[in-house]
């Protein structure tokens, strides 16, 4: 068996391919009355108040970032905002092309897998949708959690729900909100992904410090497992009368 018994996965960045804010935003600063460069300025400044849970429902989350940036849209703009925010995310979301075979690699290898991410409300609503969905045990969002990387209650959770300890766990990730340094304070062994696409990714509270292991593709968490891998050992001696 593999000294691990789950990899769990950051999901921006580290499942997908490096993310930019597209153009399809520009819509959402439309409906809301909003100049795009304002929007984007109180959505940079707010993410991790925005990515805790604690502002409300997407549409109470979004009221508020209009009353930051100082504009007041009515009910059915800011609707109709959440809506377009949703789908502007979606299409920023790529995931790489070697997510899938690496996680039902993983699973074949009688691993456990799960997603921990910052995020806001658009992730949980449509990475059900996904096609690596079907391949992940657990999925821990902080704005469901009501925490963020690198606070120990989101690696926590993920253990919780897989009736792990931290040190049976792999944590694969890009390092963005330090969250290669949250795992290890958490218990779990840490690895980043630095693969050559994430030079130009978005990304807030970078893991600047980590000095550890890294990977240049997702494919190669698979070999790092399977390194690790316990060889059987010696085959014990045969019992004797006198023993």
């Amino acid at each position: 068996m593999p000294t691990y018994q789950a990899v769990l996965f950051d999901f921006f960045g580290t499942l997908t391919r490096s993310v930019q804010r597209g153009a399809a935003h520009r819509s959402t600063a439309e409906l809301l009355g909003c100049p795009p460069r304002a929007l984007v300025e109180v959505l940079d400044r707010t993410y991790y108040e925005r990515a805790c849970g604690r502002l409300g429902n997407a549409e109470a989350t979004l009221r508020w970032v209009c009353e930051q940036a100082g504009v007041h849209p009515s009910d059915d703009a800011v609707r109709s905002a959440v809506a377009s925010r949703h789908r502007a995310i979606r299409a920023d979301t790529r995931l790489r092309d070697e997510a899938v075979p690496t996680l039902a690699a993983l699973r074949r290898l009688g691993l456990r897998t799960g997603v921990i991410s910052d995020c806001t409300h658009e992730l949980p609503a449509f990475l059900p949708q996904l096609p690596i969905a079907p391949l992940l045990d657990v999925r821990v969002f902080s704005v469901q959690v009501g925490r963020c990387k690198p606070d120990p209650a989101l690696y926590q959770a993920a253990c919780r729900r897989l009736s792990l300890a931290p040190a049976d766990c792999l944590y694969v990730g890009d390092g963005g909100s330090q969250e290669l340094t949250g795992a290890e304070r958490a218990g779990m062994t840490a690895v980043r992904l630095a693969a050559p696409d994430l030079a130009g990714h978005m990304v807030f509270n970078a893991d600047a410090a980590w000095i550890g292991p890294a990977l240049h593709s997702l494919d190669e968490v698979v070999d790092l497992v399977r390194a690790t891998t316990v060889p059987p050992g010696p085959p014990l001696p045969a019992a004797c009368g006198s023993c």
